[in-house]
């Protein structure tokens, strides 16, 4: 019967950080003014009250590992660091010359790319600039993803000088094989070496990416990497899903063939398998993907209902306004998506011509923000309901395929709620699809979305 289930529901599907997700951006109505419109009239709505959001992406990475498909720049040149910082520093000061009131800073990621490519002066530089130039909010939540093997004990009280106090070192496996597979090399004395130093500076939660699905991989090699993860006892882990999209990063992913990956028979088995061992340490899973210690900011979020997942992944706190610096980053005022240009090149243009890097964004209509609501929900909470008022109740063709996940006994349906059971937790990127309706309409015709299970 499960495997019933993995063969009928094995599809390309998002991974939903957004609603709309990018493919279905309308990107005819959407204009560079309209997306300064929409970010002044949220920020004015939410600041005073919640504070606002960053994302900075920092791409450089001095190798490339093939399992990855974000936006990165391959180099062992250093020298790139200073020019980059130099323009995240000018386009900050380019959203503060359109922002009504001075922004009140609730939480700030870094992501990559490598953010331990830069060194901890330049990162300080950065950090200290925008700091200086806005109010810190007294629940700020700072967080950024180390390398285990660059990350130096500099890097860690640097950040945590600033106010960082969540760090993610990206893991993935312990297998010698499947490290090769995946060109990521970094053995368990470098994890345990940057995570005992984050515990020692004061770090309050540290995290661990491990991957499930991955080139050569099977269920010794996944539970012992858990087993090994237990000796350091993260507070928070990662546990998700290998993507494999090499149609839109090319050779990046080509690096071994489709037939080393599990199949989804078996790459469901690492899931659960995997699910179990960690539940039995003492974790909880939140959401999707993500498991956490009680002890854990994100555990108490989950039990107060105030998980938030955005662009950053799973939050502890959410802002209407959450602005994106540097090449490839996506912007959200709730009301409007932008992100900036992808390459390099026409960053730097952009931003030495004292533009906003913004190339494409989607302003959502009253139904994308009905739809929106409910896929964040089901994504954090694992339930949903609507009221008579509600634009759900003009498209019954989503109760029509609601329906077909309450056959299957993998959610709970009434007349005006959905929860997802147990059963259904691996396949919440389906369920939510049963909401998208601009997919549903517009079905795609070629391969967009990496499998759902």
């Amino acid at each position: 019967m499960q495997n019933d289930l993995i063969q009928k529901y094995n599809v390309p599907g998002p991974r939903y950080t957004s609603y709309p997700t990018v493919p279905y951006w309308d990107l005819d109505t959407f204009t560079q003014n309209k997306w300064i419109d929409s970010l002044q009239k949220s920020f004015i709505e939410s600041n005073k009250k919640e504070g606002i959001s960053l994302y900075i992406h920092l791409p450089f990475c001095e190798s490339l590992c093939t399992f990855c498909a974000c936006n990165k720049r391959i180099t062992k040149q250093h020298n790139v660091e200073l020019p980059y910082i130099q323009a995240l520093i000018k386009e900050w000061k380019l959203y503060l010359s359109i922002l009504p009131d001075k922004p009140i800073i609730r939480e700030i990621h870094l992501g990559g790319g490598t953010p331990s490519f830069f060194s901890p002066k330049n990162l300080h530089y950065l950090l200290n600039t925008i700091l200086s130039s806005s109010i810190i909010h007294p629940n700020k939540e700072f967080s950024f993803e180390g390398h285990p093997n660059n990350t130096s004990q500099e890097h860690l009280q640097t950040l945590y000088d600033l106010g960082f106090r969540r760090v993610s070192f990206g893991v993935q496996d312990y297998d010698t094989e499947v490290q090769k597979a995946i060109h990521r090399f970094q053995p368990l004395e470098n994890v345990k070496k940057v995570t005992e130093w984050a515990r020692n500076i004061g770090y309050e939660s540290i995290s661990h990416d491990l991957v499930f699905g991955l080139p050569f991989q099977n269920l010794s090699k996944v539970l012992n990497t858990i087993e090994i993860t237990k000796q350091l006892l993260p507070d928070r882990i990662a546990f998700y899903s290998y993507a494999h999209v090499p149609w839109v990063k090319g050779v990046g992913q080509r690096g071994f063939k489709d037939e080393d990956l599990p199949s989804g028979e078996e790459k469901r088995e690492l899931y659960r398998k995997g699910k179990e061992k960690l539940e039995e340490m003492g974790y909880f899973e939140i959401g999707m993907d993500h498991f956490s210690l009680k002890t854990d900011s994100l555990y108490q979020s989950m039990m107060d209902k105030n998980i938030h997942r955005n662009f950053m992944g799973y939050t502890s706190s959410s802002t209407q306004v959450m602005i994106g610096l540097g090449v490839s980053s996506i912007s959200d005022s709730w009301y409007t998506f932008a992100q900036n240009v992808k390459t390099l090149e026409e960053y730097y243009d952009k931003i030495n011509n004292q533009e906003l890097p913004v190339f494409k964004g989607h302003i959502l209509n009253e139904e994308d923000l009905s739809i929106r609501k409910h896929i964040l929900n089901l994504m954090c909470l694992l339930e949903t309901h609507w009221d008579a008022e509600d634009l759900i109740h003009h498209h019954p063709d989503i109760f029509e395929r609601l329906q077909e996940f309450e056959h299957d006994k993998l959610i709970s349906l009434t007349s005006n709620s959905i929860k997802v059971n147990e059963k259904g937790r691996p396949y919440i990127r389906n369920i939510c699809m049963a909401f998208d309706l601009r997919m549903m309409r517009k079905l795609p015709q070629t391969q967009l979305f990496s499998m759902t299970v």
